[in-house]
């Protein structure tokens, strides 16, 4: 740990590094809300000193999330599985679901139950955060459907890159997820049609050989390990 704290030098590149992978304007990649800030070791160096300078093991993460809220905290299963979601590896929602009208998660696995609890997933700022996202993606979604339609190429363009600069992509994400008839009851018609050109052509571009990056919402927020 010592050796850590005093690796000025190492520590500088890690996290410019990490800001140039995170989602969004580089957010946290836990909350996905607050500007990450610090590098947190996912598995704490309390609990293993030889993963300080492993780089699978760093994640950029707001200063709450990483102080406030996990700290040294590492929970395992009976087998000694570590019992929080891996933005590196892990899809998060495998484990986790978002409920758009309320902002609230709920773990469909244990994995997902503890990441909620130990990073205190639905604090009143998020949820709060989350449920205004869901009300402007369905506004930006919708303009961005217009510009569509009417040949704005241009102003189409500046709302994707809105939406994938925008915190809670996971709102996004959890938009793209929802089976026809609940995204009917849960977003509208409206939404429903601009989410489907959404998936041609935004989503379709970026899993398409040769196809631009448009957006990072079509992402799991999951970053490349080198």
């Amino acid at each position: 740990m010592k050796q850590w704290r005093s690796a000025t030098a190492a520590k500088k590149h890690v996290r410019g590094l990490l800001r140039q992978m995170a989602p969004g304007i580089e957010r946290c990649m836990y909350c996905d809300d607050s500007q990450g800030t610090d590098i947190d070791h996912f598995q704490p160096i309390a609990d293993d000193p030889l993963r300080a300078f492993d780089w699978p093991n760093h994640l950029l993460a707001c200063s709450y999330c990483n102080s406030n809220t996990k700290g040294h905290k590492y929970p395992r299963d009976e087998t000694g599985t570590c019992l929080l979601i891996d933005p590196t590896v892990d899809d998060p929602a495998s484990h986790l679901v978002l409920f758009l009208a309320t902002g609230v998660y709920d773990g469909i696995t244990p994995k997902g139950a503890a990441t909620i609890d130990v990073f205190g997933l639905n604090r009143p700022t998020l949820v709060r955060g989350r449920k205004a996202a869901f009300v402007t993606a369905k506004t930006l979604l919708g303009g961005w459907h217009e510009h569509r339609r009417a040949g704005r190429t241009d102003e189409a363009d500046e709302i994707v890159g809105a939406i994938a600069e925008s915190p809670f992509s996971a709102v996004v994400q959890a938009m793209l997820r929802l089976p026809r008839p609940v995204a009917l009851v849960v977003m509208g018609a409206g939404t429903v049609l601009a989410i489907d050109e959404w998936r041609r052509c935004v989503v379709e571009a970026e899993t398409t050989p040769g196809g631009a990056a448009l957006s990072s919402e079509a992402s799991t927020g999951t970053r490349p390990r080198t």
